[in-house]
């Protein structure tokens, strides 16, 4: 599987309309939403603002106002043609006032999304994880660093009776880092998964 380095984006012509596609990295549904919401208020002149995402196990597509599988779902077939995860495509549309009928939106829906992806560096897509540990309050400085070593991205600090800490990162390093943080506190850890951001 593979994510995007970084966003890339593309324009698109039709008969009139324009469509103007992005494809971007995003950890989830949340940030996906609140990336469309973002671009419906940067382009309040569109008629549509469609998406696809396949983010760790969870995939939308959105017609968003379209006919029924002409926007949402070509644009999620190729993301997944292309093995992407982690990954985000939205396509703002003008319409120029000519229809383009059902094969024609589909066409235009997988050309701008494919045409933006040909610029992308793929990446390697690690899958994460968020977890919440909770250890005395001697220990926090030591666990603040062995979450960045490892790579992990500090989500939320609780102060209650312990330090309750909620991180997110790769599926890969939590064995490691769970192990740095048994060593240190002697065994004063408690650790659970809260989301495998993967399937």
């Amino acid at each position: 599987m593979y994510s995007l380095a970084y966003p890339v984006t593309s324009t698109l012509d039709i008969r009139k309309s324009r469509f103007l596609a992005c494809v971007e990295p995003i950890t989830d549904r949340a940030a996906a939403q609140a990336r469309v919401n973002e671009l419906r208020v940067q382009h309040p002149g569109c008629a549509h603002v469609c998406w696809a995402l396949l983010a760790g196990g969870h995939s939308a597509a959105v017609d968003a106002g379209e006919p029924s599988g002409t926007a949402g779902r070509p644009m999620l077939e190729v993301l997944r043609h292309q093995q992407l995860d982690g990954v985000l495509a939205t396509v703002v549309r003008y319409y120029g006032g000519i229809k383009l009928g059902a094969g024609g939106l589909v066409r235009a829906y997988t050309d701008a999304v494919a045409q933006a992806l040909l610029q992308a560096e793929k990446i390697e897509h690690i899958p994460s994880l968020t977890l919440r540990c909770e250890l005395p309050y001697a220990h926090e400085g030591i666990a603040r660093h062995l979450i960045t070593e490892v790579g992990g991205e500090l989500l939320e600090v609780q102060h209650t009776h312990a330090v309750q800490l909620i991180v997110r990162l790769p599926i890969t390093r939590s064995g490691e880092l769970q192990e740095q943080l048994l060593a240190v506190t002697r065994g004063e850890l408690t650790w659970t998964v809260d989301t495998p951001d993967a399937p």
